[in-house]
């Protein structure tokens, strides 16, 4: 308030509006004060301005004393009676040099005057005080505001590279494994076993600092995936991909498909018997679902489910889409939602 531009077409207005006021009221017939319209005006008008004044000085010299020393509402209450104290005297000093030296008034006949002037100058600077109060606390709510969204954005962003971070080890740790195996089995296969899955390294290091891909890019390195899989369950899984290319424009999260996969694998029994079966398809909402048939692995331990939470807690993070989980008695299905994104620097290089 006291350092807003317009601050003293405020106080000419209320200075104004005051004059007006005792006017309509009688007020200087009903006190019996003699005294010309534009010597009320010009006092009315004094004081006003110079409590305006004298307030913008005061605050910036309290706050300077006050830094680190006096909390908002104490400084609100010290500044408020310090420039109460100051109106006072100010007043007194406009009053009685207005009345004893330009109308030649003796003491007792300033009297009221006086206590009529000293009435507007107190109600005129708590009036000030309250806009400077209700300006000063908007202005920090806002600044409030904004840091705690700030906040909120920064924690978002931290807790979802978090989540990112999950997925290299994760998926290292299960492909080294099946690795050690074709190596001791097999030396070409092995060599063909570390082509694929440098292909599908090389997409996840490439991918991991962005929130989404193409559908078509998740599905390109999808297959050597499946590839590094099928040396290691042979005909104990099988994997089918049923998504038609309308749908291949739309975006979802990294590896979000081979989470899904790894999820499912590590769930349930796989042999040839009873061969594992996951099927990648694209609902009627146009949504992609990761199905497969249940056969749960007999387990003490309790799992974590940290692909499928991972999954879940990004599309919150990026998207603020849910993912749709379902078992029934014989199936397990995760429905993960395509996005419609402008294609940013979601692009892939192939080669």
């Amino acid at each position: 308030m006291f350092n807003y531009k317009y601050r003293y077409y405020f106080a000419l207005l209320l200075s104004v509006y005051t004059y007006l006021n005792t006017e309509f009221c009688d007020l200087y017939e009903h006190f019996n004060i003699v005294i010309d319209w534009y010597f009320a005006l010009i006092t009315i008008t004094l004081i006003s301005f110079i409590i305006l004044e004298v307030n913008r000085f005061l605050e910036s010299r309290i706050r300077k004393i006050s830094t680190l020393k006096i909390k908002k509402v104490k400084f609100t209450i010290v500044f408020f009676l310090v420039s109460g104290l100051a109106a006072t005297i100010i007043t007194t000093s406009i009053v009685l040099f207005m009345g004893m030296y330009v109308h030649n008034y003796s003491f007792n006949e300033n009297l009221i005057p006086l206590k009529l002037n000293l009435t507007y100058a107190w109600l005129v600077n708590l009036l000030y005080h309250l806009i400077n109060t209700v300006i000063f606390y908007f202005k920090e709510y806002k600044i409030s505001q904004h840091q705690a969204e700030t906040l909120l954005k920064l924690n978002a962003q931290a807790e979802l590279q978090i989540v990112k971070n999950q997925i290299n080890p994760h998926f290292l740790f299960n492909n080294l494994n099946v690795l050690s195996t074709l190596v001791l089995q097999n030396n070409d296969e092995a060599n063909k076993f570390i082509e694929e899955f440098s292909k599908v390294y090389r997409y996840i290091l490439s991918n991991q600092e962005k929130e989404l891909v193409e559908l078509k890019t998740e599905l390109y390195f999808i297959r050597p995936y499946i590839f590094l899989l099928e040396k290691r369950f042979g005909k104990g899984l099988m994997v089918e991909i049923d998504v038609n290319e309308i749908n291949h424009h739309k975006y979802i999260i990294p590896a979000a498909l081979q989470m899904l996969i790894e999820n499912a694998i590590k769930h349930n029994v796989i042999n040839k018997q009873k061969p594992l079966k996951i099927k990648i398809s694209i609902m009627k909402d146009n949504n992609i679902v990761v199905t497969n048939n249940l056969q749960l692995r007999q387990s003490s331990e309790q799992s974590s489910h940290i692909g499928l939470k991972n999954i879940i807690k990004r599309y919150q993070l990026v998207a603020e889409e849910k993912v749709i989980v379902k078992e029934a008695m014989d199936f397990f299905s995760v429905t993960i939602p395509l996005i419609n994104v402008a294609k940013k620097d979601y692009e892939y290089n192939y080669n």
